[in-house]
């Protein structure tokens, strides 16, 4: 299919259709293999198996061998291939089984991958999409279960973004795979199965920018991929005791858009960021510092963070105790209000 065809393509038919969050990835993939010839996918077995998610199940059979590719068990090797096959035109998309199995390929990705562009001084695109299960919740053992994205997001060169319901994982997925920046895809595992509405005729905003998923008035809560119906669900406590909360989906954590969240902050004059990965380090201090940057002025309380704790992820059996959940969200907008009563 011709590059003029496929920016004319806006998806499939117009139908909305209900599917879990791992299917809306596995109809975006298909997709966009559909759209352009040149884009492929590779990974540890994603050909027969369908991934261990089975997010890429059906696909080697429809596209075949050479556009669904088995890897070997090489995570370096599959982002090396990966930019090769960029810098010849393709568009791979290469799957990363968990979270905790990145980092044999983190040389690759920001040294590499992250730096080609600007090495090349523009001559070069490498247009990869790495596909990457992150965070916890699903009951695995070590290495599974991790929260990396503020060791990408530090990397200049590299997009990343995260979605958190199946419209915006089919639009994203899309949306990434057609940038001419490499993206990695943090894809929240516990959210795989939590099935929600996809309109294919009807684009998802922009992958990059944050989105306002309800309105409120006393406070912010900004957060983005697995925790987003944990906030959703806090606001809905918070409204019957009396807070009116807003919750922002910060959806691209590089490029961040810290305007709408900024802004938000601003109107409720009170902001908590939250997500599963260890407060300490953690990308909410990026967002807090940039909204106090931009808003210092209209904000009753400083930027609170809500996350893991600074430690190792822990066994299944500990991961409740760990991970941020509705009782800490409003533990933290308590904090919120608390301090602007001592000021």
């Amino acid at each position: 299919m011709s590059r003029a065809t496929r920016e004319q393509d806006t998806g499939t038919e117009s139908a909305v259709q209900t599917m879990p969050l791992a299917k809306a990835i596995t109809a975006a993939l298909r997709d966009e293999l559909a759209a352009d010839e040149k884009t492929l996918l590779i990974g540890e077995d994603i050909g027969k198996l369908g991934g261990v998610f089975r997010v890429t199940d059906g696909l080697q059979a429809q596209f075949g061998e050479h556009r669904v590719i088995d890897s070997p068990l090489a995570e370096s090797g599959i982002i090396g291939t990966s930019i090769g096959m960029a810098m010849r035109g393709y568009r791979p998309v290469a799957e990363i089984q968990f979270d905790g199995f990145v980092f044999p390929a983190f040389n690759q990705i920001t040294t590499q991958l992250a730096k080609i562009h600007n090495r090349t001084d523009g001559a070069l695109t490498v247009p990869v999409t790495i596909r990457l299960p992150y965070g916890g919740h699903i009951g695995s053992i070590e290495h599974h279960s991790e929260s990396p994205e503020a060791l990408f997001a530090h990397t200049a060169g590299l997009r990343v973004i995260t979605p958190s319901n199946a419209h915006d994982a089919y639009w994203m997925t899309r949306q990434a795979i057609v940038s001419e920046d490499p993206v990695i895809i943090m894809e929240p595992k516990r959210r795989y199965w939590l099935k929600g509405e996809v309109d294919t005729a009807n684009p998802a905003p922009d992958a990059f920018r944050a989105q306002v998923l309800r309105e409120g008035s006393d406070i912010t809560i900004a957060t983005y991929g697995p925790l987003v119906p944990v906030a959703l669900a806090t606001a809905e406590v918070a409204q019957r005791e009396g807070r009116s909360v807003e919750v922002i989906d910060v959806r691209s954590i590089s490029p961040l858009d810290d305007e709408t969240i900024a802004r938000s902050a601003a109107k409720t004059r009170r902001l908590v960021v939250a997500h599963e990965a260890p407060t300490f380090g953690g990308f909410g201090a990026e967002i807090a510092a940039r909204v106090t940057e931009r808003a210092y002025h209209r904000l009753a309380a400083p930027v609170l963070r809500v996350g893991g704790f600074y430690m190792p992820y822990p066994p299944s059996g500990q991961e409740d105790r760990y991970l941020p959940d509705i009782d800490r969200m409003l533990e933290a907008i308590e904090r919120s209000f608390a301090y602007g009563r001592t000021r």
